[in-house]
């Protein structure tokens, strides 16, 4: 790179590449926008003077950067293939920063594709909330050449205090479905600490306080407390959808190389109970919570009512 800042394109405009825009934007980068719901792309185009096309082709042809931000592996192999895909703009000397949270086999299947363009690819998925998004606090987990990570560090510098390397293309989602099947454990475990703290008498604002003050205050307990005590208010981190689909992806990877997971199987147990609920629109992490208390009321015979 020369002492010009890098121009970026960001191809999927959701709840955390949109803050990613504002960031980059605020950090002097021009940044190329495209969404499959365009009026996403205009609205941060916007709000931000980022550029908004009608292509992953357009925006990968403007970019030294280019990152990717979908929902899942079959949105991420739409938006590469075909006249208007990534493979078909991108130019040689480019960086592809997939950053969707996808098998890690597709990563590495995507990886040797992006090269005969003569192009990088590391995937990169990234941890943390909408909130760490918002301060620049996210970490992300990269697989792929560590020259190339090299190149582009003072761009995620601008998104995240933590950047970690695994080694060849893959590794970054294989550890972002480790890290993520640790949170979903957490998540349900702070459903149920919750259900029964109220069960037994307590208020659940004041057993949350106590669970913030107590040794399992991990951050994401604390950055969670909103969404498990006022869960009809709060903004949603991620959906129950999706956490559905990650937990289809760890459990993939874990049958792949013969790990038990016996945790993962009861927290898929519940995700699938709230999924057939209707309930995967809702915020994935604090749902279940809601799932446990209509399921108690239920057995002892009573209405399950409106939840806050």
């Amino acid at each position: 790179m020369t002492d010009a800042l890098p121009t970026l394109a960001v191809i999927g405009v959701g709840r955390i590449s949109r803050p990613m825009v504002v960031r980059l934007r605020r950090a002097g980068h021009s940044v190329t926008v495209t969404n499959r719901t365009q009026a996403h792309a205009l609205d941060i185009a916007a709000e931000t003077g980022a550029f908004a096309v009608g292509s992953p082709r357009e925006a990968a042809s403007r970019a030294d950067i280019v990152i990717v931000c979908l929902a899942d592996d079959v949105a991420v192999g739409e938006v590469y293939d075909g006249p208007d895909g990534i493979l078909a703009g991108v130019l040689p000397g480019t960086t592809v920063l997939e950053t969707s949270t996808i098998a890690p086999q597709t990563a590495r299947a995507l990886a040797p594709r992006v090269r005969e363009r003569g192009a990088v690819l590391l995937d990169a998925p990234m941890s943390g909330s909408v909130e760490l998004a918002d301060r620049g606090e996210l970490t992300f987990l990269v697989g792929g050449p560590k020259e190339a990570l090299d190149r582009v560090r003072p761009v995620l510098d601008v998104l995240a205090t933590r950047i970690l390397h695994f080694g060849e293309p893959g590794n970054g989602n294989v550890m972002k479905l480790v890290i993520n099947s640790l949170l979903q454990s957490l998540a349900t475990a702070l459903a149920e600490s919750v259900v029964l703290a109220e069960r037994a008498g307590i208020d659940r604002a004041a057993a949350y306080d106590a669970f913030t003050q107590s040794p399992a205050a991990a951050p994401f307990v604390l950055y969670n407390r909103d969404n498990f005590v006022r869960p009809r208010e709060a903004a949603i981190h991620m959906t129950l959808s999706l956490v559905a689909k990650d937990l289809t992806l760890i459990d993939a990877l874990a049958s792949s190389v013969g790990a038990p997971m016996a945790q993962l199987e009861a927290n898929r147990r519940l995700i699938d109970q709230a999924m057939a609920a209707g309930l995967g629109d809702r915020d994935g992490v604090s749902v279940v919570a809601e799932l446990l208390r209509n399921n108690a009321a239920t057995e002892i015979g009573q209405s399950p009512g409106q939840q806050n």
